[in-house]
């Protein structure tokens, strides 16, 4: 079978272009000179009889043709990448990069992880443990697990869960206190709250004062107590009975299933955005990745995931 395939440089330049907005993005990436860049361009326009790119100040923008050609070349160059990886390393596993936040990664996606790779066994992850914002073309990520719904605007996005805070202690600190137990937490000395502050980037995050203010309490601010800056570490805190923390349901689930951890109230408050799963669209198709989304989305009864791009 006669296959007729455009110039794979070419090509290539294109994509990146196309994908970072400039001749000088793609040029960073490849390793080569923005002059290079365009003149691969130039090749496939050539090839192609069409103009592939407006000029727009420092920046090039897709054509009508651009957009057409654009639309499967990620994908399939992404499948040759692929394919060349699994015949280097002479394996057909899949290793997925998923980028997350670090308190999400230990408490909620590694236990999600562990249970994935009992039913897929040929796929393997490399896991990167840091905040946003990333780089999704430098970092080759696949799928980035995120706070909120609005940093990437460009990719494909899934809202997976808005998660709730509600008052957690370890059982051997409500044995010594077991006035703590109650709606209230009249029984709570301000001094044994742990408060979870994720710094001024953030003001989302509900706090002891918004917790107690909702259900008509009043009590002090952070002038008593511990501070930690993450989210994990308020239920490490807890898990060691050092006091209550305002936890994140989704986060202390393993540890109020197993009894580490127990909920001392009822009352609970939702964060000020879901998290989301993230990824770019041009990895849709890479192995492993749709199967992973689908095991880490809880079951909708009520309708479907919301997917944006």
């Amino acid at each position: 079978m006669s296959t007729r395939l455009p110039p794979l440089n070419a090509l290539r330049a294109f994509e990146a272009a196309a994908r970072t907005g400039s001749y000088v993005g793609a040029a960073r990436e490849i390793g080569v000179s923005p002059a290079a860049i365009s003149q691969q361009v130039r090749n496939l326009e050539m090839f192609f009889d069409k103009r592939l790119f407006a000029r727009h100040n420092n920046r090039v923008v897709l054509t009508d043709a651009g957009h057409a050609i654009f639309a499967g070349t990620t994908e399939a160059l992404q499948a040759i990448s692929t394919v060349t990886e699994q015949t280097l390393t002479g394996t057909t596993r899949s290793r997925l990069v998923i980028s997350v936040l670090p308190s999400v990664a230990r408490r909620w996606l590694a236990p999600q992880l562990s249970t994935f790779v009992q039913t897929e066994p040929q796929i393997r992850f490399a896991l990167r443990v840091e905040e946003d914002p990333v780089d999704f073309d430098k970092g080759e990520i696949d799928l980035r697990i995120c706070y909120g719904t609005d940093l990437y605007p460009e990719l494909t996005r899934i809202e997976l869960r808005r998660d709730e805070v509600l008052p957690v202690c370890s059982p051997g600190y409500l044995a010594r206190n077991p006035a703590a137990m109650g709606p209230g937490l009249e029984g709570v000395p301000d001094e044994d709250l742990i408060h979870t502050d994720w710094g001024p980037g953030f003001g989302s995050l509900p706090s002891w004062e918004a917790w107690f203010g909702r259900y008509g309490l009043v009590r002090p601010g952070r002038s008593k107590g511990f501070v930690v800056g993450m989210s994990g570490l308020a239920l490490d805190f807890a898990c060691e009975g050092l006091g209550v923390a305002l936890g994140q349901r989704m986060l202390a689930e393993e540890d109020l299933r197993n009894g580490r951890l127990v909920a001392l109230s009822s009352l609970a408050m939702p964060l000020g955005h879901p998290y989301s799963l993230v990824y770019p669209r041009g990895r849709s198709r890479k192995t492993g990745l749709q199967k992973l989304l689908a095991w880490l989305q809880p079951p909708r009864t009520g309708g479907r995931s919301q997917v944006t791009t």
